[in-house]
């Protein structure tokens, strides 16, 4: 609990920038079990969530590093720690709504179209500014697509 000022710090940091959606202290309190944070030196550097949206599906949302650490690999950290956890939720599908297209494709993200998420994915879309222009692209990773083939 003691994270949230922090996480919201960060996140709104780059929402003033036009690069990701503001979140309010309300909305990180209700959601704060879903952050992972990249913590140094008793300090936050960086953050990224993993929302579970049905039980084969999740969103990487919310991912902020601070501006004097970039190029660190906090960020990749952070994805591949969300990454991890659906994979142990048994989750095969995560997807994220993003400008930064080339940094997930290194994660092994693919451009997907918007369209293809289902209606449920659009309930936080309806309070954006920027609905229905959205310019975000979406991307997808399959965790354990090889394990279904099994």
């Amino acid at each position: 609990m003691k994270d949230a000022e922090r996480i919201q710090f960060l996140i709104n940091e780059y929402a003033k920038q036009g690069l990701m959606l503001p979140r309010s202290i309300n909305s990180i309190y209700e959601h704060i079990r879903d952050f992972w944070v990249y913590e140094e030196s008793g300090e936050i550097l960086g953050v990224c969530a993993l929302t579970i949206f049905w039980n084969d599906l999740a969103e990487v949302r919310s991912l902020a590093v601070d501006p004097k650490h970039l190029k660190r690999g906090i960020g990749t950290a952070l994805v591949k720690k969300t990454l991890e956890e659906a994979k142990e939720f048994g989750i095969g599908r995560v997807f994220t709504l993003t400008y930064q297209v080339k940094f997930f494709e290194k994660l092994g993200f693919k451009v997907i179209n918007k369209n293809s998420l289902p209606h449920k994915i659009w309930r936080d879309c309806i309070n954006c500014v920027k609905f229905p222009n959205c310019d975000e692209t979406a991307m997808e990773i399959e965790i354990l697509k090889g394990e279904r083939e099994q």
